[in-house]
């Protein structure tokens, strides 16, 4: 059993990931939380749930609680560094719906509302999937306290 939490939670003792882990958390969280409370624009739960329905993600309001759930507490996840390969795989599979259910049709870019940001995230997602927290990560600090 240690040796799989080992191998989930371990990685390479390095700060590089830090710069990915920081602004990417962030960014999932703002996203969830405007799609679960509301915040920054966002239409909450109920109108997020809606516009889900409309464009065939059903049911709504359920997709929309997955997604934001997904987003808000996995940006946090990502943002301390608990969990984060099983988070990031999580968050990369919601950026793929994401891409494929809403923005593809629309090309690249985000000025016709493509899929640009969501391939960007998709990346980071990935990349913190194969690398881990790295230092400085609450991952860090259960392989030190449990002395995996």
């Amino acid at each position: 059993m240690k040796s799989n939490i080992y191998k989930l939670i371990n990685s390479e003792t390095s700060f590089a990931t830090l710069a990915l882990r920081i602004p990417i958390g962030i960014i999932f969280m703002a996203h969830g939380a405007q799609k679960l409370f509301g915040w920054f624009g966002g239409y909450g739960l109920e109108g997020t749930g809606q516009w889900m329905d409309s464009i065939g993600l059903g049911p709504g309001y359920l997709m929309a609680l997955l997604a934001g759930s997904s987003e808000f507490f996995g940006g946090l996840m990502i943002l301390i560094g608990l969990a984060v390969r099983p988070t990031a795989a999580v968050l990369a599979f919601t950026m793929l719906i994401a891409i494929f259910s809403v923005h593809f049709s629309n090309g690249l870019f985000m000025s016709n509302n493509g899929y640009e940001f969501g391939l960007a995230l998709l990346a980071a997602s990935i990349s913190l999937m194969i690398s881990g927290a790295g230092n400085l990560s609450a991952d860090r600090q259960l392989i030190k306290a449990i002395k995996l």
